[in-house]
């Protein structure tokens, strides 16, 4: 539907103007407005010195393929107002059906390489909400761009260098030697909890009273180690049974190790862009926009955080990717700049790095908020919510809003098989869409294929479900490149509740062959998008419920 009109309008504007122009195609806020709407000839006033509406005029007068609308209006200022015939609609939807997922996506890639990094939790201790809601955001947006021809990598970075793996390893063998019947302090910013305990177990099992007699600094290294590596391996299981997977993981370590850190530094010191003063190592960020210049190696010649940061970036850009997404957690919007400042010095443009911001999420039950968990010491986990209501419940929740937007999750309602969980209800739509073929089948009306379907039949109701199918490829293009997977979440929860409806008011399989054709074409394409939008947010699209 939408790539029918934009390519009408993209030859009506070229006549007009003689030259290749871009188009803009909505969907109008009201339906009786028309099925999609363009302000196109208000984007034109300026450039022709014409009124919007004498324009619109003109390009309606252009349009050569009038057949495939009902009508077509201008409202206020200048928009065009496009209305489709039923017998196009229905060609459409005979189209998808034939086509299948290859009808619903487009390649606006085009082969462009994009890696994407997420999650990239410190393997301190287990992942709590924050990082399930970026692993769910991450994964969705990696599917939704592999669907629209870009080449994804997705990428894990590792914090295992620094001051908090080693507090960690630190914890941990506080911890042990209190198990072997030492008195020893715990640090008094050490990490808490069950699972603090429990690494502290293992690893008296491994080592038995070896380190009793020890200094954390005797033993340091292999505690460290240790710890975090069990930690990592504990954050790499909760991703996998989410459902989540990376294609590379990238070490802090490692970049110190190859000497990338002390490499990225002499880059940004040739480029003219490091300086020292007061004993210390600045960038200079402010050339590209940040508010103050950066400290990258301190006064005790021991560097920042900030310095892995510059050489991990440095790497990315080396590795060849057309676009760089970090997707992180809000509270770190002011490092932003400084990013995007060291991306400028090394000679690519700012926009070569997005970045995209997760908001917390806020668990409820029952509209109340639950108990921190004991197990993690200061936070619910995101074991602890997918034991409770399921991966899939918990990815799709976590894809109802915008990732930069607050979000609460009633257990409760994510429990509830009914319209209040919005993931229940749509997948309870493909459900039913499969049992309604179960039936069909043996009704001896269930063959297929429904290519050849007469639409007459279908009544007011069914053609504006046949629209909102239709609308599905605008979508997902539009959700591709605004880098938005919560699009998909949004418009499968407005199908579900426009077939829910349609189910209990109608009968599919009636005593009418023709009828009881159309209606299953339609359900069939209903079951189609709903698959292949589940698939993008990387949630089951289940036979039975």
């Amino acid at each position: 539907m939408e790539r029918a009109l934009r390519e009408i309008l993209t030859k009506a504007g070229s006549r007009i103007l003689g030259s290749e122009i871009g188009v803009e195609i909505e969907v109008p806020k009201e339906e009786s407005f028309g099925d999609l709407s363009t302000p196109l000839a208000m984007g034109l006033a300026r450039q022709l010195k014409k009124a919007p509406r004498k324009i619109a005029e003109e390009i309606i007068a252009a349009i050569e393929d009038r057949d495939i609308f009902e009508k077509i209006d201008i409202a206020g200022p200048g928009f065009i107002n496009f209305t489709f015939t039923k017998q196009f609609l229905c060609g459409e939807i005979q189209e998808l059906l034939s086509r299948g997922e290859g009808f619903l996506t487009e390649d606006v890639g085009k082969g462009k390489r994009v890696q994407i990094e997420f999650v990239s939790a410190n393997p301190t201790g287990p992942m709590h909400l924050g990082h399930g809601r970026g692993a769910a955001v991450g994964a969705a947006l990696s599917t939704l761009l592999r669907e629209a021809g870009y080449q994804v990598e997705n990428e894990f970075y590792i914090n295992d260098a620094g001051r908090q793996v080693r507090l960690l390893g630190a914890s941990v063998f506080a911890r042990y030697q209190q198990l072997s019947g030492v008195d020893y302090p715990f640090p008094e910013d050490g990490y808490k909890g069950d699972y603090v305990e429990d690494l502290a177990r293992e690893l008296k099992e491994k080592h038995g009273d070896a380190f009793a007699d020890k200094q954390f600094e005797e033993v340091a290294q292999e505690v460290i180690d240790f710890a975090y590596l069990r930690m990592l391996d504990v954050i790499r299981k909760d991703l996998e049974d989410f459902g989540v997977f990376f294609d590379t993981w990238q070490s802090e370590r490692e970049l110190y190790a190859k000497g990338e850190v002390e490499q990225a530094v002499g880059d940004l010191r040739e480029r003219g862009y490091i300086y020292e003063e007061e004993g210390a190592t600045w960038f200079r960020s402010t050339a590209f926009g940040d508010d103050k210049d950066r400290v990258i190696i301190k006064k005790d010649g021991e560097y920042t955080y900030f310095a892995p940061d510059i050489a991990y970036h440095r790497k990315k850009i080396q590795k060849g990717f057309d676009e760089l997404i970090d997707i992180w957690g809000a509270d770190h919007h002011g490092y932003i700049p400084r990013m995007q400042a060291v991306i400028q010095a090394l000679g690519y443009p700012k926009e070569s790095l997005r970045v995209l911001l997760v908001q917390m999420v806020a668990l409820l039950k029952g509209g109340q908020p639950v108990q921190m968990s004991k197990r993690a010491g200061e936070f619910i986990t995101l074991r602890d919510v997918m034991d409770d209501i399921g991966a899939d419940t918990t990815k799709f929740l976590f894809l109802t809003r915008r990732s930069d937007s607050h979000l609460e999750v009633d257990i409760e309602v994510a429990k509830a098989q009914s319209s209040e969980n919005p993931v229940y209800y749509v997948q309870y739509a493909h459900a039913r869409i499969n049992s309604i073929f179960e039936k069909a089948r043996e009704a001896g009306a269930g063959d297929g294929p429904w290519t050849a379907f007469d639409g007459r039949q279908l009544n007011d109701e069914e053609i504006r479900i046949v629209k909102k199918l239709l609308q599905y490829p605008m979508l997902f293009r539009s959700a591709a490149l605004a880098h938005e997977p919560h699009r998909i979440t949004f418009y499968l929860q407005e199908l579900a509740g426009m077939f829910h409806p349609y189910y209990h008011r109608y009968k599919v399989i009636t005593e009418d062959a023709e009828l009881t054709r159309a209606r299953l074409a339609v359900c069939d394409a209903i079951r189609i998008v709903l698959r292949h939008g589940l698939k993008i947010l990387g949630v089951k699209a289940p036979e039975r419920m």
